[in-house]
């Protein structure tokens, strides 16, 4: 485990990382939203036998589901291109290997013709097996190539019946090939083992889980998340890390997403200009069961493996993503030079989480890396090797204040026993 050490140091970088926190600016180049592309929003539904069960506001859950789909559909923003996929809707037998084939796109993901999404919704009945995974594997391949928000609405009233092949799993492969793609899911049953599942699916993608018992609720939930993608986000750009500085690749100023395993140690780098500041901050998060007592450590060292700073943070289990940074601003040039010369600066990022018993170690574990290259404060110098930045006129006003303080205070206690005595 990464331990946590308390030296004055080591409190400069925590007040000096928090401030970081506060004062990023929002210049970045790698993972800006650009709006060029439309959001897109692939509605997976189940249509699996259980469907019929009539416990949704005296409809069964098959007519619930149709009813919100066509509310939804009247309610889709223009810009958002719509797809409807089916999973369980066509084959009604009792052979598995073909009841986990049975998923197919409804309506392709595109500009939305209302009337031609409500017919084909309207001729869907329940029929047959509930093949998760599966239908999750095909509903990533329906989105269009670009930049725009990609959302699947997984709806289901039931669990997974094609094992081995682990919805959860089948998430985090998509979440892993880096795409940008986010899968929201409702469950139609407050059943303990489902809401696991579907949890497991969403948190997965850094999407969400919400349980749903009524047909306004659903319809309102669905909508909300439809509306959601139309909104502007910042899509992670994939990067992938190297085991050593030499082979890292150079990042700019945006937002990064990687994948590192259990233990493992991932570098970057990033070249800083004399008189800028290299601000950084890497989340690492547990997106599957995991032991208490774990770390992340980030690193900014030189390609000679020099320590200019570092940023730490441990947890015990309570979370499951756990977040750190580092500034570190590098002095002006004392030299009047037409190309002053760039640093290469290594950023290495360690964590020292361990799988919980029986859990898979691959993928590896999301990684969320957010680089900031800016314009350096004034007059910094080598004091940025401990990571305090500014932070050294705060402790200074700190020390020198209460130097002061101390000053008074005995002057006074010196003056009333004085004056204690003479009485």
């Amino acid at each position: 485990m990464i331990r946590r050490k308390w030296p004055a140091a080591g409190v400069g970088v925590l007040l000096a990382v928090l401030t970081a926190g506060l004062a990023f600016p929002s210049a970045a180049v790698a993972g800006e939203p650009t709006g060029q592309d439309a959001p897109q929003v692939d509605l997976v539904l189940d249509v699996s036998g259980s469907m019929r069960t009539r416990d949704i506001d005296g409809q069964s859950r098959m007519a619930a589901a149709k009813q919100a789909f066509n509310e939804v559909l009247d309610a889709t923003p223009e810009e958002v291109e719509l797809g409807i996929r089916t999973l369980g809707a066509n084959y009604p037998g009792d052979d598995k290997k073909e009841g986990c084939k049975d998923t197919a796109q409804l309506y392709p993901v595109g500009p939305l013709d209302r009337t031609e999404a409500k017919t084909a919704v309207a001729t869907l009945n329940p029929t047959g097996w509930t093949p998760i995974g599966p239908a999750l594997l095909k509903a990533a391949g329906d989105f269009k190539d670009g930049n725009g928000s990609k959302r699947i609405v997984l709806i289901s009233d039931g669990e997974d019946t094609c094992a081995p092949l682990d919805p959860c799993e089948v998430a985090r492969e998509i979440a892993a090939k880096g795409i940008g793609l986010t899968i929201d899911t409702l469950g139609l049953v407050p059943n303990a083992k489902l809401s696991r599942q579907l949890s497991c699916i969403a948190e997965a993608t850094g999407g969400t889980y919400t349980s749903v018992q009524h047909q306004d609720e659903l319809t309102d939930r669905v909508n909300e998340l439809v509306d959601r993608a139309a909104e502007p986000v910042v899509t992670p750009v994939a990067t992938e890390g190297a085991a050593s500085c030499a082979k890292a690749p150079t990042l700019e100023s945006g937002l990064y997403t990687d994948r590192e395993e259990f233990g493992q140690q991932r570098w970057y780098r990033v070249d800083v200009l004399p008189g800028q500041e290299l601000r950084a901050s890497v989340s690492v998060a547990a997106d599957r069961a995991v032991n208490p007592d774990y770390g992340v450590l980030l690193r900014a060292v030189t390609v000679h493996n020099r320590e200019i700073v570092r940023g730490e943070a441990a947890g015990t289990g309570r979370t499951d993503v756990l977040s750190t940074g580092l500034r570190y601003p590098k002095p002006e040039r004392d030299d009047d030079g037409d190309k002053p010369a760039a640093e290469t600066v290594c950023l290495a990022v360690t964590n020292s989480f361990s799988p919980g018993s029986g859990v898979k170690t691959t993928p590896g574990l999301p990684l969320e890396l957010t680089i900031d290259v800016v314009e350096g404060p004034d007059g910094s110098s080598d004091v940025a090797s401990f990571g305090l930045g500014r932070g050294w006129w705060l402790l200074g006003t700190l020390v020198l204040a209460g130097f002061l303080a101390g000053l008074v205070w005995g002057w006074l206690s010196r003056w009333r026993f004085a004056v204690w005595r003479t009485s």
